[in-house]
């Protein structure tokens, strides 16, 4: 995999899910999870569309991280009714967005960014929209029982490779944008870059 690539990046996330994805695309890099005050500077931005604020975070995020080459941010929103969720605080605040998801479509914005020497040099995003099932209470305490507290790490409390599937009747868009970032995109700018071999 070696002869795809330039230079090693630097992913300023210590997300499972993004990790996976990278990998399997043969992109060698370094996880190093950025220092970001994410609910400060979603506060700043009151009122900004969630797309938007998606990209900001990202590029805060890779702006964040110090490297000699390409640092890689990348963020997630999900916005249900016109309301934006975060990651759960609690299994309690979990079991609550399961209950307001319930019958409901879900937008999940997936944005991505990519910083040398702390500036941004491209950002981009895609969404998806997912359709939740009716969520019985049973399901909702059997699904927090199996997966809590892996999924307090992810906005919409669900592993789209794992049980959270079950949470779904219908899923539009891009696979990679569901599981938090828009890959194609990465891997277009990255070529751009001069990272990886065009």
């Amino acid at each position: 995999m070696s002869g795809l690539a330039n230079e090693k990046i630097v992913l300023a996330s210590n997300s499972a899910s993004r990790k996976a994805m990278l990998e399997a695309a043969g992109v060698p890099f370094e996880a190093r999870g950025a220092d970001v005050d994410e609910r400060g500077l979603e506060a700043e931005m009151e009122g900004a569309e969630p797309a938007e604020i998606a990209q900001a975070l990202a590029a805060a995020k890779a702006a964040a991280v110090e490297a000699d080459g390409v640092v890689l941010g990348s963020d997630s929103l999900v916005e249900v009714d016109g309301r934006r969720f975060d990651k759960p605080a609690s299994r309690e605040q979990a079991a609550e967005h399961l209950r307001f998801f319930s019958g409901k479509v879900m937008t999940l914005h997936s944005a991505a960014a990519l910083a040398k020497d702390g500036q941004i040099v491209w950002v981009g995003s895609d969404f998806a929209r997912l359709r939740v099932r009716e969520l019985s209470e049973e399901f909702i305490e059997a699904y927090l029982d199996a997966e809590w507290p892996e999924v307090s790490y992810c906005v919409g409390v669900f592993r789209i490779e794992g049980p959270g599937v079950q949470l779904f009747e219908s899923i539009m868009g891009d696979q990679f944008t569901v599981l938090g970032m828009p890959l194609l995109q990465v891997l277009a700018a990255l070529r751009e870059q001069g990272v990886l071999a065009s």
